[in-house]
């Protein structure tokens, strides 16, 4: 069954939102961009949360998008090909590191697909696999 794993929000200061959260409900930082003002992602042990920079000027801040991890890319591509033929899922473009994928529902709401998962996140209370 294909899982939530992460949402993604757009901000002008990613420092001050990551802050935030890390401080009001005690994410930890999976990963933060090099370049000052880049993305930030945060973890709660099983849920991934990307805060992302806003560099277009008519984009608002908020949601961006969320993100799947599945089994098989190919299975979803089939079962939307049967139920929202004209928004199939485009291939990322090289290089990025948490997502294969990235489709729209019929609102446009955009969503990434990954098989390969956001990062490795233990949930909180379990131990990691070896």
């Amino acid at each position: 069954m294909p899982k939530l794993k992460h949402l993604a929000i757009r901000t002008e200061d990613t420092g001050k939102l990551a802050s935030f959260y890390m401080d009001v409900f005690e994410m930890q930082m999976l990963h933060k961009d090099k370049n000052e003002g880049g993305a930030i992602f945060l973890t709660d042990g099983y849920f991934n949360l990307a805060i992302l920079p806003n560099h277009e000027q008519n984009a608002p801040n908020g949601l961006y998008h969320f993100g799947f991890e599945v089994e098989s890319g190919e299975q979803i591509v089939e079962r939307m090909k049967k139920v929202n033929p004209n928004k199939l899922p485009k291939a990322r473009p090289n290089g990025r590191p948490y997502a294969e994928t990235r489709g729209s529902d019929p609102d446009g709401n955009f969503f990434d697909i990954s098989e390969h998962g956001f990062s490795v996140v233990v949930p909180l209370g379990e131990k990691q696999k070896s």
